[in-house]
């Protein structure tokens, strides 16, 4: 066997060896302040210290690099066929075609009818509808068959209407360009833009063309609507609900207490054709009709349940109905299944709700595109999986013909079917 041989006292190697059996046999703290101190180390000591950091950094990648997920093989095989097609078809190929082509073709693989892939047009108005809000000046426009822009209302206190722009005018030119015969999207273009921005809006009034300066700002989308049915002994208060966007509670709790001060003895709230929306919004509306952690419904996510509950210390107990159709869902859907198991005093009337007992999630991609897809699924403050089966309406009647061709309060039979019921209770 080959003798080791020994170390020379002035090598480096040897100095080195020393201070570690002095930092371990001496107390930590005395060993610590001398090991780190500035001058501890030589150059020589120093490039094996950094030699050792190197090693053990490679070992770590290696271990990180071998032990990767597999998903970074399919990742890599799809980039891979992308740069395939890219460089080696042979006909003209639009590279943000080939990749909005393939995220859709991964969303329609999930054959679930409520995930999709959504274009840049269709991700804006999506966000729009959902945030409830858009940047404009205030104008609802008609484009009649001659190519011209009526405009047919102009929001209170909006944008358009500080400028002095009526009903009635005609825009002609919006920054310089005539916008004859230019609709839908690049018209919507032209008038929309940055919050704080000013657009030039020409408009024909009469025989007269007037130029309005418009300072563009947030526009909200109405989604909560209310009145007062009957007489002042018996005043049933009505709110319907279009959508629930993200400033839907607010519009409601606004609604509502204008309601309650004409001193209604009853309420009629009305989901139908609401597609859904937030969940959050459900819950706030809902907490102001149940006492604080009162237990509203609940969420599956891969098989762990969360409770929602109430958020709110107020609760009302005068009569209250639902009306909900067959294009009511899911979040209409959680709100009228909560009523209906809950509140003590309530009705929901109608016809069977939709069905749809899913939660999506919206992913915004760099290129202005979005995707939707499935996350959770939820279910009624009893634990019941509606998907596919819907409310069934404590009172189910269908609406007569004579509704559709003149729709008012008195041709709707559910909603003076749910008045009726509400005065009985």
């Amino acid at each position: 066997m080959k003798k080791r041989k020994k170390m020379k006292k002035d090598s480096p190697l040897y100095k080195m060896k020393n201070k570690f059996k002095k930092w371990k046999s001496s107390s930590f703290e005395e060993s610590k302040k001398e090991f780190f101190q500035k001058s501890t180390f030589s150059m020589f000591e120093v490039l094996i210290l950094l030699l050792i950091a190197i090693l053990f950094g490679i070992l770590i990648g290696y271990i990180i690099t071998y032990h990767r997920n597999p998903l970074d093989k399919n990742v890599s095989e799809i980039v891979s066929t992308y740069r395939n097609i890219l460089d080696g078809y042979y006909g003209k190929i639009d590279a943000n075609q080939l990749s909005d082509a393939a995220v859709k073709g991964m969303i329609d693989s999930l054959k679930d009818p409520y995930s999709s892939y959504m274009n840049e047009q269709s991700t804006s108005s999506f966000q729009e509808n959902i945030d409830g809000s858009f940047v404009g000046i205030g104008v609802t426009v008609l484009f009649d068959e001659d190519g011209y822009h009526h405009i047919i209302a102009v929001n209170e206190d909006g944008p358009a209407e500080k400028a002095g722009i009526l009903v009635d005018d005609i825009i002609t030119v919006v920054d310089g360009k005539s916008v004859h015969d230019v609709s839908g999207e690049e018209f919507t273009k032209l008038i929309r833009g940055k919050k704080g921005s000013t657009v030039q809006i020409t408009v024909k009034r009469g025989e007269e063309e007037k130029t309005f300066a418009v300072k563009r700002d947030i526009i909200e989308i109405p989604s909560v609507s209310n009145t007062v049915i009957g007489t002042d002994d018996q005043k049933v208060g009505y709110i319907h609900i279009e959508s629930f966007a993200s400033n839907t509670y607010s519009q409601f709790a606004k609604a509502l207490k204008r309601l309650e001060k004409k001193k209604i003895q009853y309420l009629v709230i009305d989901v139908r054709d609401n597609p859904g929306g937030y969940l959050l919004q459900t819950q706030e509306i809902l907490s102001l009709f149940f006492p604080k952690k009162t237990l509203l419904y609940q969420i599956e996510s891969k098989n762990v349940k969360k409770k929602v509950v109430s958020l709110s210390k107020e609760s009302r107990d005068y009569p209250v109905a639902v009306l909900i159709n067959g294009g009511s869902a899911s979040a209409s859907e959680i709100l009228a299944s909560c009523f209906q198991d809950n509140y003590k005093n309530s009705i929901v009337v109608g016809t069977k709700s939709y069905g749809k007992g899913t939660v999506q999630k919206a992913q915004y991609l760099s290129n202005g595109t979005s995707i939707k897809y499935t996350t959770q699924k939820w279910l009624t403050s009893k634990g019941k999986w509606l998907d596919g089966k819907g409310v069934t309406p404590n009172i189910v009647i269908e609406q007569a013909a004579e509704y559709y061709d003149n729709p008012t309060y008195k041709t709707d039979l559910q909603l003076q079917e749910a008045i009726k019921k509400l005065k009985e209770s």
